[in-house]
């Protein structure tokens, strides 16, 4: 009866050392994991940065305004191209 309860209390070790072993290797996996999603989402946002930086170096209004002179050939309406259109029901 002493030899059952003692391979059973070994079994019961045995597995519990293994559980743990497992439960740390995955624990471990699972940093390195999310280490490299973090790092990821470092990179992500410094691209983003930098994106929303040159979008903003695009968008300047003296830029839009030099490219639609210089390829749309557009330019500021004198007073005489601009007509008032009143709404009025009178």
């Amino acid at each position: 009866m002493r030899l059952a309860a003692t391979l059973v209390l070994l079994v019961v070790v045995v597995g519990s050392a293994v559980a743990v072993s497992y439960s740390k290797h995955n624990s471990r996996r699972l940093f390195i994991q999310l280490q490299a999603l973090q790092r990821e989402r470092d990179q992500l946002n410094i691209e983003w940065g930098r994106l929303q930086l040159e979008q903003a170096a695009w968008a300047t209004h003296g830029r839009i305004e030099r490219i639609a002179r210089e390829r749309l050939e557009m330019r500021m309406p004198t007073q005489s191209d601009v007509v008032i259109l009143s709404l009025d029901s009178q």
